[in-house]
C-alpha cells in the first residue's frame, strides 16, 4: 500500500520502519527540519517497562496537591491554563478510579515489555550503535520512602519486572560515584532495564528506513485532514493534494487538530518536562547508567560522554518559556548525587519538551473508524518506552498479519474510535 505518516518523532520513525519493512510504499511528513526534534529530542532515555504506568491513579490527586506546595515538587501548574488543560484535568480526575487504573496499567505494561523486546530485536538485526547502558537504579533517600515505595514494588512484581531491593552499600557498588554525603536508605535495582539515546536511535532507524525506500519530507506542516478525502494530504500553506491508500497520524500534540475535521476528538494536552545535558567532567564521578531520585522524580542518565538530568511535569504555561524552578531542581538533584560529574560552565543544553498526554494513560493505537486513517499517538512520557512495540502492532494491523501480542490485552478494540 501507499502509506503516508504524519510526524517523524520516535513514534513516527519506528512506524515508518515497520511499514517499509513490510513492503509498503512509505512517505513521512514532518513539520520540523529533522526527525525527533520535539518530545523525542532530549528526554531521560530510560526504558523501564515496569515503571510505565498511568498518571491517572488512586491517590494521585493528593500527591499532585502536595507537589504543588513543595518548592521542588515534581508536578506544577503554570499560568496561563487553557480550556484544553482544564478539560484534560477534569478527565484525568475521573480516570483515577482504581478499576480504571488497573486496566490501563496492565495495557501499558504489556505494550512496554513487548516494545523493549522489539527495540532489542531491531537494534540487533540492523546492528545499530547508539549511546546506551544497562541497569536502572531507583534511589530512596529515607526509611519513609522505602515504606512508601512498597505498593510500587507490588506493581513491578505483577508486571514481571526483574528487580531487587538493595541497601545503600550495594547501591554504591552498582553506582560507585554516588555522593557519600547524601543520605541513602536503600534502592531498587532493575538490571534488565536500560537507558538509551532516543534521538540517536530515531535518526539511525530513519536512515535504515530510507535505505529500504521510505521517503522523509521535512518542513511540511500538514493541513487538517478532510472529511471528503481523509486519505489525502495538503500543506497548511496550500498545495495540491497528495493521495494515499492510508494515513497514519503520529503527530504528537498536533494530532488532535489534524483529526478534528473527521469528527474525532482526541483529548491530548501538553505536559512539559525539562532536561539539562552536560559534558562529563570526570568519568569516575559520573553515573554508569541511569538512576531515579524517587523523592524528586528526577532521572540522571549517562549518555556516552554526557550526563542528562531530566524531570518535572508542568501543566499550562508557555511552550517556549523555561521554568527556572524546574531547572534549579534538576541541578540540585545532580549535585546531591553526582557532584563534579559534569562540566557546567560550557557545552550545556537546556531543553523543554511537551509530552502529548491522554488523561487515562494508554496511547490511541489502531484504526480510527474512518476508512484509511490509522492512529498511533498519545504516548505521553512513555513514548520512547512504547514506540517500537506500538509501531509493530500498527504494522500488523495494517498488513492484516497475526500480531506478536494479544490485542485484546492492549485494549485495541476500545481504542479504535
Amino acid at each position: 500500500m501507499k502509506i503516508a505518516i504524519v510526524g517523524a518523532g520516535i513514534v513516527g520513525v519506528t512506524t515508518a520502519w515497520e511499514l517499509v519493512s513490510d513492503g509498503h510504499e512509505v512517505s513521512v511528513f514532518e513539520r520540523r527540519g529533522a526527525a525527533a526534534e520535539e518530545a523525542s529530542f532530549a528526554n531521560a532515555g530510560v526504558v523501564a517497562p515496569g515503571y510505565v504506568t498511568p498518571w491517572a491513579a488512586p491517590g494521585m490527586r493528593g500527591k499532585v496537591l502536595r507537589s504543588l506546595l513543595s518548592s521542588h515538587g515534581a508536578i506544577k501548574l503554570r499560568w496561563p491554563l487553557s480550556s484544553r488543560d482544564l478539560g484534560w484535568m477534569s478527565r484525568w480526575q475521573k480516570a483515577c478510579k482504581l478499576e480504571t487504573y488497573l486496566v490501563n496499567r496492565a495495557r501499558m505494561q504489556r505494550l512496554a515489555f513487548y516494545s523493549r523486546t522489539r527495540l532489542h530485536a531491531v537494534t540487533e538485526a540492523r546492528e545499530l550503535s547508539y549511546e546506551r547502558s544497562d541497569g536502572y537504579l531507583v534511589l530512596l533517600r529515607s526509611k519513609r520512602e522505602k515504606k512508601l515505595v512498597q505498593p510500587g514494588l507490588e506493581v513491578l512484581r505483577s508486571a514481571g519486572s526483574v528487580f531487587r531491593e538493595i541497601d545503600a552499600d550495594e547501591a554504591r557498588l552498582i553506582e560507585p560515584a554516588l555522593n557519600p554525603d547524601t543520605p541513602l536508605a536503600g534502592a531498587i535495582h532493575l538490571p534488565e532495564d536500560e537507558v538509551a539515546n532516543c534521538r540517536q536511535f530515531a535518526l539511525l532507524l530513519k536512515w535504515e528506513a530510507e535505505a529500504l525506500g521510505a521517503q522523509f519530507h521535512f518542513n511540511c506542516d500538514i493541513a487538517p485532514l478532510s472529511r471528503a478525502a481523509p486519505t489525502s494530504l495538503t500543506l497548511a500553506t496550500g498545495s495540491d493534494a497528495l493521495q494515499f491508500d492510508a494515513i497514519v497520524v503520529c503527530a504528537g500534540l498536533s494530532s488532535a487538530a489534524l483529526l478534528r475535521p473527521l469528527g474525532l476528538r482526541i483529548p491530548l494536552a501538553p505536559v512539559y518536562g525539562h532536561s539539562v545535558s552536560a559534558p562529563v567532567r570526570e568519568p569516575l564521578n559520573a553515573p554508569r547508567s541511569a538512576v531515579m531520585d524517587e523523592r524528586y522524580k528526577v532521572a540522571i542518565s549517562r549518555l556516552g560522554q554526557r550526563v542528562r538530568v531530566a524531570g518535572s511535569a508542568e501543566i499550562g504555561g508557555s511552550p517556549d518559556a523555561m521554568s527556572p524552578a524546574a531547572i534549579q531542581t534538576l541541578y540540585k538533584v545532580l549535585h546531591d548525587w553526582f557532584p563534579g560529574a559534569a562540566t557546567l560552565q560550557s557545552g550545556i543544553q537546556q531543553w523543554k519538551g511537551a509530552r502529548p498526554m491522554l488523561p487515562d494513560g494508554p496511547p490511541v493505537l489502531g484504526a480510527s473508524g474512518i476508512p484509511g486513517v490509522w492512529l498511533n499517538l498519545g504516548h505521553g512520557s512513555s513514548g520512547w518506552a512504547l514506540s517500537c512495540g506500538s509501531a509493530r502492532v500498527l504494522g500488523d494491523l495494517i498488513s492484516g498479519q497475526d500480531p506478536g501480542i494479544d490485542l485484546e490485552g492492549l485494549g485495541i478494540e476500545r481504542l479504535s474510535l
